[in-house]
């Protein structure tokens, strides 16, 4: 089974590759639009998307959820979808980034992060 790890942005989206024979999420790349998600899903032949579900730290939603909530209802309309706390994973993406100096982009770490938190637990 393939997999997609999204890092939702109003902006940009990051996103990782994996699958549940290796369990090895990888940074895949970064898109602007929904339409360049869509290619990527089909090209990869991803069965289920692992989307990042932002959520304050005290446990609210955060203040864009009407943008997000339309984002997975589209996005439930072409891929299975499950939905994970992606708290800290932006800093957590950015942590493993600087001291290494990669030059992989922040949102793709931490889609990688999204996606590798569930293939554990799988």
């Amino acid at each position: 089974m393939n997999f997609i790890g999204i890092d939702w942005g109003k902006s940009k989206i990051g996103i990782a590759i994996g699958d549940d024979e290796l369990k090895i999420a990888s940074p895949f790349c970064i898109v602007s639009n929904f339409d360049e998600l869509l290619k990527i899903i089909e090209e990869e032949q991803i069965d289920k998307a692992i989307l990042g579900r932002p959520i304050k730290m005290g446990g609210e939603n955060a203040t864009f959820t009407e943008e997000y909530d339309a984002f997975c209802n589209r996005l439930k309309k072409h891929v299975s979808l499950e939905l994970i706390d992606e708290r800290l994973t932006t800093k957590h993406a950015s942590g493993l980034i600087r001291p290494l100096k990669l030059k992989l982009k922040e949102d793709s770490v931490a889609a990688m992060l999204i996606l590798q938190a569930y293939l554990d637990k799988i």
